[in-house]
């Protein structure tokens, strides 16, 4: 279920560097960008346990700090080559087949550019990063942007959806206001495929919420900074 997980994530990740015109490389071991890749995303991701230092340095852009690197099975020390280890998180996985646990609130794809600029302004709490979600995404069918509206149309909360044939992703996931978690896991879960398992990751305080909602842990990833 891991390797499904990291695929589905690094194909994610393609999915927003290609909407932003930089679209990476898939080898057999790692996927890379030789550009500096949006906001929050990795410039390399490991896609197999025996991915190595030189598979994922050799394809990315070092000549200015920032790079990062997604280390999917935690096995790699890249602090010998100037990085440092930024977090730590865990690979999560939803059977396929679980009920899904009723959901309150209005829970859609965005179709639009106006409605996908909301759902980000909502996502950033109204922050430039917003910015990051171009519209090239909605063109994107293996991308569904989800957001969930309450009875006065505020928007409560939101994420995406990435289709990767064997399983589903979910990434980006966030709450507004006062709502909760739970309302957010299962409203994004109505719109996910029952027939195969949804994966992601998730770390801290964000994890107990994915563990209600029916997600396992099914192994460590870690995210290292090129400092």
């Amino acid at each position: 279920m891991i390797i499904d997980a990291v695929r589905n994530n690094a194909e994610w990740c393609e999915a927003m560097c290609r909407a932003h015109g930089h679209p990476g490389t898939f080898g057999p071991r790692a996927w890379t960008n030789d550009r500096r890749t949006p906001l929050y995303y990795p410039d390399a991701v490991t896609l197999t346990e025996d991915a190595d230092v030189k598979d994922v340095l050799t394809g990315i852009d070092r000549s200015t700090p920032g790079a990062s690197v997604k280390d999917s099975f935690g096995r790699l020390d890249l602090a010998a080559e100037g990085f440092r280890l930024l977090f730590e998180a865990q690979w999560i996985a939803r059977p396929a087949g679980l009920p899904v646990p009723a959901a309150t609130g209005d829970w859609r794809p965005v179709r639009t550019p106006e409605e996908l600029t909301a759902w980000a302004l909502a996502w950033s709490d109204g922050d430039e990063e917003a910015e990051l979600f171009r519209p090239e995404l909605l063109a994107d069918e293996a991308t569904t942007i989800v957001v969930g509206h309450g009875p006065d149309g505020r928007i409560l909360g939101g994420a995406v959806l990435s289709d990767s044939g064997a399983v589903t992703g979910v990434s980006n996931l966030f709450t507004t206001g006062d709502t909760d978690p739970a309302q957010v896991w299962a409203g994004c879960l109505t719109l996910a495929d029952a027939t195969r398992p949804v994966v992601g990751y998730e770390a801290g305080d964000d994890l107990a919420p994915a563990l209600a909602a029916g997600f396992e842990e099914t192994g460590p990833l870690r995210v290292w900074l090129d400092a």
